[in-house]
């Protein structure tokens, strides 16, 4: 390991579990943009999207024009669990996920889709992403809507096809459940903490790959939503 790197990686360890053993980063993709357009009308729309740990997904998309909101948090279990120090043991069904309020008159779904498997998340890796492991670290997408659904299903089946990536693809379409905000310390993470060693490593990367990969979508400012810290 680099030893400046190591310091770095020992304090994301320190404060999340959002770390692993070095591993290289994932490189971005040049996801096709889809076949399929969303035609969802006018007025704000919402999305979820899991991609391995929150705090990237949220950083990537906080970053993107039209988008009004991304707020970390866990979906797929209940509310008595939907805590981090409960979530990051694997066992409460929950996913690291990020809510998207997006104004589709600015950037469609579909958009959204294709910026996700570009620079977020690598959607050939089972229950993990990157250096993060366990179920909580699944990539999936949680359609709100049946328009979603539909550009969502077509997508993957466009992706499956151009056989972008040696490995099958993974990510599932996982049915709405209730979102539950992560504690007020994830909010903003990369904005709050743009040196730390995780931030640093793996999620800056796939904030410069959606500036050079996607400059018409690209936001310089840093989207924040305004939660207090904890």
């Amino acid at each position: 390991m680099n030893r400046l790197l190591a310091p770095l990686l020992a304090g994301a360890l320190a404060v999340s579990g959002c770390a692993g053993p070095a591993l290289a980063a994932e490189e971005p993709v040049d996801a096709p943009a889809a076949k399929r357009i969303a035609k969802e009308g006018a007025g704000l729309k919402t999305a979820i999207f899991a991609g391995g740990c929150f705090w990237g997904v949220e950083a990537v998309f906080s970053h993107v024009k039209g988008v009004k909101s991304a707020v970390s948090g866990y979906h797929g279990g209940t509310a008595k669990n939907a805590k981090y120090s409960i979530v990051t043991t694997g066992m409460t069904n929950h996913a690291e996920s990020v809510k998207i309020t997006y104004d589709p008159l600015v950037v469609r779904y579909d958009e959204l889709l294709r910026i996700f498997f570009s620079v977020v998340a690598d959607p050939t890796q089972l229950n993990r992403q990157g250096p993060d492991v366990g179920s909580h670290y699944r990539t999936a997408l949680v359609p709100t809507s049946k328009e979603q659904e539909a550009v969502a299903r077509a997508y993957l089946a466009q992706l499956e096809r151009a056989r972008i990536w040696d490995r099958p693809i993974v990510t599932k379409i996982e049915k709405q459940r209730l979102f539950y905000p992560a504690e007020a310390y994830h909010q903003d993470f990369m904005a709050k903490n743009p040196r730390h060693g995780y931030i640093l490593r793996w999620d800056r990367p796939k904030v410069e790959a959606l500036e050079a990969m996607f400059p018409g979508d690209w936001r310089a400012d840093f989207l924040r939503d305004g939660l207090p810290d904890a």
